[in-house]
């Protein structure tokens, strides 16, 4: 056997001794003071870190008004949907119009429980025109 078979493996493992005693005795201390130094700057991470903060910003700005958009637009339609199912919706028309056929229709509609089945009965006949009194007289009761 030769002398290069061991003695490059000695070299080699040496010197890697070596690195690892710098490094846990030298490097390593250097490098913490050198982080400690930094840490004791105001605002260093902070410099390092706006174009990171400043994208998150933009990014969340961004999905925030995408999200409140779209709520405030299902919130409207669901409003316009339930207003429609107010059964009491056609009555007032109906009594608005001074309508008696279509207000106790609807009136009875509603007490059966049939007000979003029949729908809307005062938009099917004509508009008839209105007085400056809500309740018309009676025929022979003046």
């Amino acid at each position: 056997m030769e002398l290069t078979q061991f003695v490059i493996p000695a070299f080699v493992a040496l010197e890697i001794l070596i690195i690892l005693a710098l490094y846990r005795f030298i490097l390593r201390d250097w490098i913490i003071q050198k982080w400690e130094a930094k840490m004791d700057e105001e605002g260093w991470l902070v410099i390092r870190l706006e174009p990171v903060i400043d994208e998150i910003e933009d990014r969340m700005h961004e999905k925030l008004q995408a999200f409140q958009d779209s709520f405030f637009g299902s919130v409207g339609a669901m409003t316009k949907k339930a207003q429609n199912l107010d059964p009491m919706k056609n009555v007032r028309k109906a009594a608005k119009d001074n309508d008696w056929t279509s207000l106790l229709v609807e009136y009875a509609a509603n007490k059966a429980g049939l007000g979003g089945v029949l729908g809307n009965i005062s938009q099917e006949q004509p508009k008839k025109k209105t007085t400056d009194t809500l309740i018309k007289g009676i025929k022979g009761l003046k």
